[in-house]
């Protein structure tokens, strides 16, 4: 015991050289803290569920204050941090709590922390439980308890946790009854793992009395105790132990006996010297445990010290330089004291600077900001849920009181900019923390990379203080701003939209009238069609004479003159959806492929499929953005004189091909196309397409199309009879706000790209950009006003 309590002040000696070397402060208060800050003096215990891991720091504590059994299996790490106090007698046990003492029995603490491990107990890891205590009998060791190898939430990373560090305490912990296959033990494998060499690991053989008539099993522990084992385990010390059966059981049959502990634990010696005839008194019993463990703790600590030694020197050499450098007067006066905090300062700027603005430092993550998370926090806005059409029936309701809205809901649409628009204030606060915490971690890298602050570490952290106060006031102005920015747009909706919007309504509804005039006149002259035909006399042959060519002559001249009937296909309440034939020219291949073409007047939309009975288009052209021109053949001869014409036959059909563009020269119109060169299946269909393709793309200009052909063109426009204007029927509200909240979408939708890019600009206005300048001055001038 008393070895481990001189390795003890050894490892506050270590800690103390291992924080100079580093720079860092150290704290004469680290002792009190509630968490130790060397890992020179941990045991981990490893082992699987009931290997009797407790039970075996329980006899280390010397009390059992661990919950133990089937029922106390350890659920999560239970880390107890003991410290000897030889005033405080060996039945009591006093629990630190930050600053504050409390004297608390075995029991109590077995009960509380077998209370904590059972509640909620799913078979999962939760939290580390942490423990400080005082007391007589223990040693001065930090103990882990860690649960059962062999638990499904035991992962690598949990355990690593707590063994990966280089100076902490591996405890082996197998049953005497699995001696024998002690090869293949999980926790002699993780030892093995984090520790090949066996410089920091102890092997604990629980439970000896319990298998005291198994020979086999004694047996192999006593060739593990004589290091006579398999190869893994010849190079770990291993030692023997009965566990709290003996040891805190007979200590608490010996009431008010201060030596009741000493006089328990030779007796388990004892039992251990009768069951393990011939085993070596050096590897029976607590004690012998004790001793391992202080003897492990100095390996590693002789490993260290020399390393130690030698960076205390270069320290050392250092700092002589460093007054060599300076000079003793310049030290000791305040004019130099001010110049060389000044000369820190200026190192300090050159390195931020270069930090920033140079590819060594983090600045690029300021445009990763920019570009990557800010950007997808707009797009992830959940504008689906707020243009619901219910929502919009209920912001609209809201908005306009009792008393409804008569022609446009305004109102409710701006309510609706206002609520959504809102949203847009926390992506841009997030992405001015981010580029916050960014200049953050520049400062804190630029300090360290700056070599004459090292040498001054309370300087150091002074200038780093300075500079992180000036970064959050540039982030509490960014936020002003960006926040500004917001509420601008929120503020303020341009009229023009609106009177867009109701523009557009009204281009869409005289469409609709347009499309429902063409499909009544259509059955009027379909009626009108067929009672000519039936009130027309029928005459018989009048002629007997005239040659059969003559008859073939006329009768073909008469089926000219019978004009060809379309053969598209329509659909819809008001025969709005058009589909039909069409061939589409290549523009790679140059020729021509025949695909099934559908119009929807109403939404304004020409899609096209490979096949008829497929459900997906393959293409989408949005007609209201577009030309339609007629064009001739390419493929057509140039035009012969009269005469030619009589010598090779009749003369040549009108063109049957029409091409789509762009409104605007440099958009396009299909996926990575310019122009679309459609050629219809007959002049009756070439003349429909153009007629319902002219509605959509001109509809107010009373049916004109760019062309070349002399082929009349059919225009349906509505007679404006009062029978027309009667059968209309009133426009849908529901579908008319559902329209008319897609149109504020899209404004929306454009105020937020607009937003993104431009709160990047004021977050480089307001931080970045002041922390290059204001923020140095700042440092500068309250070093030159603080500094003696």
């Amino acid at each position: 015991m008393e070895a481990i309590e001189e390795l003890l002040q050894l490892s506050d000696s270590m800690r103390q050289a291992s924080a100079l070397l580093a720079d860092e402060d150290i704290d004469d208060n680290s002792s009190s803290s509630n968490r130790r800050a060397t890992t020179s003096l941990n045991v981990v215990a490893l082992g699987n569920v009931g290997a009797g891991k407790s039970a075996v720091l329980n006899s280390l504590i010397g009390h059992p204050i661990l919950p133990t059994g089937e029922n106390g299996a350890t659920r999560a790490p239970i880390s107890v941090d003991l410290s000897r106090d030889s005033s405080v007698s060996s039945k009591s046990i006093v629990l630190q709590i930050d600053n504050k003492s409390q004297q608390v029995s075995a029991s109590a603490l077995r009960h509380s922390l077998q209370d904590r491990l059972s509640k909620g107990s799913s078979g999962r890891a939760r939290d580390e439980i942490y423990l400080k205590l005082r007391t007589s009998t223990a040693p001065p060791l930090k103990l882990i308890d860690l649960p059962g190898l062999d638990q499904r939430f035991m992962d690598d990373s949990m355990i690593s946790e707590y063994v990966e560090h280089n100076d902490a305490i591996l405890l082996v912990i197998v049953p005497a009854s699995q001696a024998s296959e002690i090869s293949s033990a999980r926790a002699l494998k993780l030892a093995k793992e984090y520790d090949a060499e066996s410089t920091r690991t102890v092997g604990v053989i629980s439970k000896i009395d319990l298998s005291a008539t198994d020979s086999k099993a004694l047996a192999a522990v006593q060739a593990l105790l004589s290091n006579q084992g398999p190869p893994k385990t010849s190079d770990i010390p291993w030692i023997a132990l009965i566990g709290q059966s003996v040891s805190i059981a007979s200590a608490q049959s010996g009431a008010g006996s201060e030596s009741s502990l000493e006089t328990a634990w030779r007796a388990e010696s004892e039992s251990l010297k009768s069951i393990l005839t011939g085993s070596p008194q050096s590897k029976l019993g607590r004690v012998a445990l004790v001793d391992a463990l202080a003897g492990q703790i100095r390996n590693r600590m002789k490993l260290r010290v020399p390393n130690l030694l030698s960076g205390l020197q270069g320290k050392s050499q250092l700092i002589q330089d460093e007054l060599v450098r300076l000079g003793e007067q310049m030290v000791s006066s305040a004019e130099g004291t001010r110049a060389l905090a000044l000369e820190l300062c200026r190192e300090f700027e050159d390195k931020f600077l270069l930090h920033i603005t140079g590819g060594e430092g983090s600045g690029w993550k300021v445009v990763a900001s920019f570009e990557g998370n800010f950007p997808n926090r707009i797009k992830q806005l959940p504008l689906d849920r707020h243009f619901d059409i219910n929502n919009v029936k209920r912001i609209v309701l809201e908005a306009d009181g009792y008393q409804p809205y008569l022609i446009s809901p305004e109102k409710g649409l701006r309510s609706l900019i206002k609520i959504v628009l809102e949203m847009a204030k926390e992506p841009s606060r997030l992405c001015v923390d981010e580029v916050h915490h960014v200049l953050v971690d520049i400062v804190s890298a630029a300090a360290s990379a700056t070599p004459g602050l090292g040498r001054y570490p309370p300087f150091k952290r002074e200038v780093v203080a300075i500079a992180s106060a000036a970064l959050d006031n540039f982030k509490d102005e960014a936020k002003k701003m960006v926040v500004a920015l917001v509420d601008m747009e929120r503020a303020f909706v341009p009229p023009q939209h609106f009177i867009r919007l109701v523009q557009r309504r009204m281009e869409r509804q005289r469409r609709e009238e347009e499309l429902k005039n063409r499909s009544s006149k259509k059955a009027v002259e379909a009626e009108q069609s067929m009672l000519n035909r039936a009130s027309s006399p029928q005459t018989g042959v009048q002629q007997t004479g005239g040659s059969l060519k003559s008859m073939k002559d006329k009768s073909a001249q008469q089926d000219k003159d019978v004009p060809e009937e379309p053969t598209l296909q329509t659909a819809g309440p008001g025969g709005e959806i058009t589909a039909g034939f069409l061939s589409k020219k290549s523009a790679k291949t140059n020729g021509w492929s025949r695909r099934w073409f559908v119009l929807n007047e109403k939404t304004g939309k020409l899609g096209y499929t490979r096949k008829q009975e497929e459900r997906h288009f393959r293409g989408v052209i949005t007609l209201e953005e577009c030309n339609i021109e007629e064009i001739s053949d390419e493929d057509e001869p140039p035009r012969k004189s009269s005469k030619d014409k009589k010598a090779n036959g009749p003369e040549k059909g009108p063109s049957l091909v029409f091409k789509i563009t762009s409104k605007v020269p440099y958009k396009t119109v299909l996926k990575a196309h310019s122009a679309v060169v459609l050629k219809a299946e007959s002049v009756a269909d070439k003349i429909e397409w153009l007629n319902k393709i002219r509605n959509v793309v001109q509809p107010s200009t009373g049916g004109q199309v760019k062309g070349e052909s002399s082929v009349p063109i059919r225009h349906s426009l509505s007679d404006g009879s009062l029978d027309t204007m009667a059968a209309r029927r009133p426009a849908d509200p529901e579908e008319e706000l559902r329209w008319m909240s897609q149109e504020v979408r899209g404004y929306i939708e454009a105020v937020l790209n607009s937003l993104a890019a431009n709160v990047p600009k004021a977050v480089v206005l307001c931080q970045v950009e002041k922390a290059k300048e204001d923020m140095l001055n700042q440092l500068y001038s309250s070093i030159s006003l603080n500094v003696p």
